[in-house]
This record gives structure tokens, C-alpha cells and sequence, in this order.
């Protein structure tokens, strides 16, 4: 018997993002766009304020997925970027995740992930496969 059923509401997570985050997965990444860590620059190009790297959005959607039944169990994560998550100087911004099952066959659980940062969706179409042990 799964513990998962169609319809079910995942409960959220809540991910902290900050300008430190941001220069950490820059150096880990080895992605140094300036629009990530150079509001000067950010905003020369059009933007609000410096924004956290789209990998990284997707990374934490990831760590919500991995979160349910191990890292080893993640199938597939796909998403589309719809909206930057903004990070200005001195500020700690949340990112919330959360999911619902859509589906249950062959041993697999198919979750719709939402992905809101300031009730702005981040994601869309975001969606997780994950087998059941």
C-alpha cells in the first residue's frame, strides 16, 4: 500500500535565499553572470534587482522532490522559468515548494510542484516522477 494517493497535498518546504546563497552556488557552479551577484549591473539590463540563478530554483525544487523518498528515487524534474526570484542586498527571500500527486502507475508517483516566491509563481509546468520503494 502506498502512502501517496491521487489528489494528495504535499506539504511545503520553505528555502531561504540570499545574496551569500547566490555567490556560493556562482563559485560552485562556476555560473558568474553578473545579473546574479552585481545589482548595478543587474538593473543596467532591465532587471528589478539581482536574481537567483534559474539552476538553482530548479535545484531546490529538486531538494523538495529528493526530500519524499531519497535522491535515488527522482525519475524525472522538468519545469519552465516564468518569473525571476529577486534578492536585493541585506535580505533573506523564501522560496516555497510544494506538490500534489497527480498520478500513481507502475510503481511510480507523478507530482505537480509549485514554486512561489512573494505568492509569485517561479515554475510552471513543473512536474517530478518519483518511484515507490
Amino acid at each position: 500500500m502506498s502512502k501517496y494517493s491521487i489528489g494528495q497535498e504535499l506539504p511545503s518546504s520553505t528555502y531561504i535565499i540570499n545574496r551569500a546563497l547566490l555567490i556560493g552556488y556562482a563559485n560552485a557552479s562556476g555560473d558568474q553572470n553578473p545579473i546574479h551577484q552585481d545589482e548595478a549591473f543587474a538593473k543596467s539590463v532591465g532587471l528589478e534587482n539581482v536574481i537567483a540563478h534559474g539552476m538553482f530554483t530548479m535545484a531546490l525544487a529538486g531538494r523538495f522532490v529528493s526530500a519524499l523518498e531519497g535522491s535515488a528515487a527522482v525519475r524525472e524534474l522538468s519545469a519552465r522559468f516564468v518569473k525571476p526570484i529577486v534578492v536585493p542586498a541585506g535580505t533573506d527571500v523564501e522560496l516555497i515548494v510544494s506538490g500534489k500527486v497527480i498520478d500513481i502507475a507502475e510503481g511510480a508517483v507523478k507530482i505537480e510542484i509549485t514554486a512561489t516566491c512573494g505568492e509569485v509563481k517561479v515554475l510552471s509546468m513543473a512536474k517530478a516522477m518519483i518511484a515507490l520503494s
